[in-house]
């Protein structure tokens, strides 16, 4: 960057900034990255560590919708909307309520099968050119279920899955303990998916990314963007110390905080905010063998090299409430349950913004009205799972090339 101009900037430094400043520097382009916090400091710090290729389901299908009178009736429960916050919400749980009728949902299904085939791919190839590969672990992951009724509820997505070819195996009763010893004798089925990963730690791995974007000439500059706009053919941004900036091409993937930076260039995206919690227990607080997950209660338990992570529920509750940690510490409790022994002393806890769409597929592509900003949020649960594709796909766009994949399912105007 010289003079306070680039020629690509990109709002937030997310793993998905981060990844898609990695891609566009290799291409030689000069890139700066903007974030008020730092490189993977907020969201992509905390969350659950998951590749998780095979997750292609939007939320609103039907095994959820089914759960979601329940949920709500528990405070603490899997999915929480504050009363005060519903009339807010109102115009996206609608949306959320039609992306699960079935031609909807079969669409969002095939988009999200095929990011996540590029997600895989592209994943591959970026660790591979950053040197990254000791963060990925390949252990698979184990879905547990209380009852024989609870598992045969999944066999419809289970079916969706082995369309795209995602490998999985129903496990009896009898054999869980061979993937994971010491469970709770509550569980009667799970399904164990080999094909699923998980990271080290998402934070570090984050900052591997980015240290590959520097070493190709990637720079970052710690800042609040207050506004953005147009002069003289180029996008300025005006920084909240009263700084300005220009750049000639603008990526906009500020995750949860998007929305309103994608209205200056004339879209209105139904863009909410899931506030996700978790618990990150020491190492030794039980000897979990790969990343569990228990669909009823909608949480998941990870190892992770800093520590044993218990997270997921859902909050929708926007960016401006104090967070709720006993939502945290309902989580904790289920987990001390179903892993009797389980020490739960010495946690950190945690809450992130999850930015999240009614379809559950993201925002990628240009803008409405300037076709040189471009979009890179709303991935809700998938941010790391589909960061390097983005970045794969961010870059083709603004090399002028055409993407792997059809992005028109992805593209702001869609709502």
């Amino acid at each position: 960057m010289a003079g306070g101009h680039a020629q690509v900037a990109i709002l937030g430094g997310g793993i998905i900034g981060v990844a898609t400043a990695a891609y566009l520097a290799e291409a030689g382009h000069d890139v700066l990255v903007l974030d008020r916090s730092g490189i993977c400091e907020e969201t992509s710090a905390g969350n659950a560590g998951a590749f998780a290729f095979s997750d292609i389901l939007p939320m609103a299908h039907k095994d959820m919708l089914s759960q979601v009178p329940r949920w709500l009736a528990d405070p603490l429960g899997p999915l929480s909307i504050p009363p005060t916050y519903l009339p807010k919400l109102l115009p996206w749980l609608w949306r959320f309520l039609k992306a699960g009728r079935p031609a909807r949902f079969e669409a969002a299904v095939s988009a999200q099968a095929s990011m996540m085939m590029l997600a895989e791919r592209e994943w591959s190839a970026l660790m591979a050119r950053s040197a990254t590969q000791e963060f990925e672990r390949e252990d698979g992951c184990l879905e547990l279920y209380e009852s024989e009724a609870e598992f045969r509820a999944r066999e419809d997505d289970w079916r969706l899955r082995r369309r795209f070819h995602f490998r999985f195996r129903h496990l009896r009763k009898e054999e869980i303990a061979d993937y994971q010893p010491g469970l709770s004798d509550l569980f009667e089925r799970a399904t164990f998916v080999p094909g699923w990963k998980t990271v080290t730690d998402p934070q570090r791995l984050g900052q591997a990314i980015w240290a590959h974007a520097e070493q190709h000439g990637a720079h970052f500059m710690p800042a609040t963007v207050a506004a953005l706009g147009e002069e003289g053919g180029r996008i300025v941004i005006n920084l909240a110390g009263g700084e300005r900036l220009t750049c000639e091409k603008l990526v906009i993937a500020a995750g949860a905080w998007s929305r309103s930076f994608a209205a200056v260039f004339g879209d209105a995206v139904p863009l909410e905010t899931e506030r996700g919690y978790n618990t990150t227990l020491p190492s030794d607080a039980f000897d979990v063998k790969r990343q569990l997950i228990f669909p009823r209660h909608g949480f998941v338990i990870t190892p992770l090299e800093t520590g044993l992570r218990v997270g997921g529920a859902v909050e929708l509750g926007g960016l401006k409430r104090s967070p709720n940690y006993a939502r945290s510490r309902a989580m904790l409790d289920k987990a001390s349950r179903f892993l009797p022994g389980l020490k739960t002393a010495g946690g950190r806890q945690w809450m992130g913004y999850r930015p999240s769409l009614p379809d559950s597929l993201p925002v990628i592509g240009r803008s409405r009205d300037q076709p040189r900003v471009f979009y890179a949020f709303g991935h809700g649960h998938l941010g790391l799972t589909q960061a390097a594709a983005t970045g794969r796909l961010i870059r083709d766009l603004v090399l002028d090339r055409t993407p792997p994949i059809d992005l028109r399912p992805f593209r702001a105007r869609r709502f």
